[in-house]
């Protein structure tokens, strides 16, 4: 017996919840703070799933509720938490299980000092391998300003990480290649 495919978008949502952590996880650096914006992003979608226009993108609609909802929760409280002993960062840091040239700790250090709107478009287009024109529909900019936003933040990543070329990102860690390999140069 087969079974008929369901065309209600909340079956799907469990299926975008590690994509949605992730990007959650880069917007608030904070792991329980990112898993209440997941928390928060699930629920606004479940009651507001009548507003989704089936045959979207469900991923992208996800990721702007996400996006949206950081960005509201931050004007409201204008102060960030500081974490100038590194203890919030030390809970969350891993060693890396490659031995190319970039460490892990050293590009999150870099990636933390890139303003808000380029970690957010070498996310979206590097490491959640969203298009230009996605991005810049979650985000509510021009191609162009997202476009900009990602080499500026490569560029600047590559100075911060001292690196000259990209000849020399010789690793094996493929969610750090994506965010800064330019997409043409990103296997899909």
């Amino acid at each position: 017996m087969t079974r008929t495919p369901t065309t209600d978008p909340r079956d799907q949502l469990v299926d975008h919840l590690p994509a949605l952590r992730a990007f959650a996880l880069s917007l608030t650096r904070e792991g329980a703070s990112a898993d209440d914006l997941v928390q928060d992003t699930i629920v606004k979608a479940w009651t507001n799933m009548d507003k989704f226009q089936p045959g979207t993108n469900l991923r992208a609609w996800l990721f702007t509720i996400l996006r949206n909802t950081f960005y509201s929760a931050r004007r409201k409280t204008r102060r960030e938490v500081s974490d100038s002993d590194g203890i919030h960062a030390g809970r969350q840091a891993t060693r890396p299980e490659h031995d190319g040239r970039l460490a892990l700790r050293d590009f999150r250090v870099a990636f933390r000092q890139l303003p808000d709107e380029q970690r957010e478009a070498l996310i979206l287009v590097g490491a959640s391998g969203f298009s230009y024109e996605e991005a810049a529909e979650m985000t509510g900019v021009a191609v162009g300003t997202v476009k900009s936003r990602a080499n500026r933040g490569r560029r600047r990543l590559a100075e911060l990480l001292q690196l000259e070329s990209a000849d020399e990102l010789d690793m094996t860690d493929s969610a750090t290649l994506a965010v800064m390999a330019s997409p043409h140069t990103i296997a899909r």
